[in-house]
C-alpha cells in the first residue's frame, strides 16, 4: 500500500478562495487606513505652519504680509511621495485662515478640506469644500 502526502485540487481551491475572501474584506481597510494617515500628516504640518504664524507675528507685529512660502513651503507632502494638498493662507493684520484643499487624482481628492485659524479653531468633515471653523469644531469630522 503507497502512502502519498499530497493536497488535492479541491483543498487548494478552498485555501485560496478563503485566502481571496480575506484580502477582499483586508484591502479597503487597508486603503482607508492610509488615507487617514495622510489627512493626520496633513494635520500635523498645519500645526507646525500655525506655530509658523505665531513666531512671524512675534517678529513683525502683525500677519499683514505672512505667505505660506515665506513662513513654511508651498505644499503638504507625505513622509514619501508626492503632495496631496494644496495649501492656501488668508490674512488680514490679526487674523489668518489656513486651509489644506486635496489635490485631485491622489488618494485624498474626495476627503474634504482640513482647516485652522489663529484662534486654534480646526475643521474637517468628509468631502466638504469650505470651512465651518467654530469653537465647537474639530478634525474628527464629528
Amino acid at each position: 500500500m503507497q502512502y502519498r502526502q499530497a493536497f488535492t485540487l479541491i483543498e487548494i481551491m478552498i485555501v485560496i478562495a478563503i485566502i481571496g475572501i480575506l484580502a477582499a474584506i483586508a484591502y479597503p481597510s487597508y486603503q482607508n487606513y492610509k488615507v487617514r494617515t495622510h489627512r493626520v500628516e496633513a494635520q500635523s504640518e498645519l500645526m507646525s505652519i500655525a506655530h509658523s504664524m505665531s513666531l512671524y507675528k512675534n517678529s513683525n507685529g502683525n500677519y499683514t504680509a505672512a505667505t505660506i512660502s515665506q513662513v513654511y513651503g508651498s505644499v503638504v507632502t507625505p513622509k514619501q511621495g508626492t503632495a496631496l494638498y494644496d495649501l492656501s493662507l488668508d490674512v488680514t493684520r490679526s487674523t489668518w485662515l489656513l486651509i489644506a484643499k486635496p489635490k485631485s487624482g491622489t488618494t485624498q481628492a474626495d476627503n474634504g478640506w482640513i482647516c485652522l485659524n489663529e484662534q486654534g479653531q480646526r475643521f474637517w468633515a468628509k468631502a466638504t469644500t469650505a470651512c465651518a471653523l467654530s469653537p465647537t469644531s474639530n478634525w474628527d469630522g464629528r
